[in-house]
């Protein structure tokens, strides 16, 4: 069974560009390998950090949303942890979203209970 998920991580402010970009391939990358359906990836730029993690003060975001059975998640979450360029990540599993069939099915059960 396919869930979705929403991975953001912040990768060291003194990378250029096209480092970023290559950090930001090559996760995207992995994903694929491990079978993720419909990457999409934001990159969201430089930002002040809220408090300084490993000695810096800002950070590049990226957040990348991505379909899969959950075996993406231990896999991609390695990878950054051994990484020198991620100071932080965080994955999280998105609700499935309800049909409208079945939202309105609810909403007059509901109604029917009062």
């Amino acid at each position: 069974m396919s869930h979705n998920y929403e991975l953001v991580y912040i990768l060291r402010p003194d990378l250029t560009e096209e480092q970023v970009q290559q950090v930001v391939n090559k996760y995207r990358d992995l994903l694929i390998e491990q079978k993720a359906e419909d990457v999409q990836i934001k990159i969201w730029g430089k930002r002040r950090l809220a408090y300084p993690i490993a000695k810096h003060q800002d950070g590049t975001y990226v957040q990348v949303n991505y379909t899969g059975d959950g075996t993406q998640v231990a896999a991609i979450e390695r990878a950054m942890r051994l990484s020198d360029e991620v100071i932080r990540y965080l994955t999280i599993k998105l609700e499935q979203k309800k049909s409208a069939a079945k939202a309105s099915e609810s909403v007059q059960a509901d109604k029917a209970e009062v």
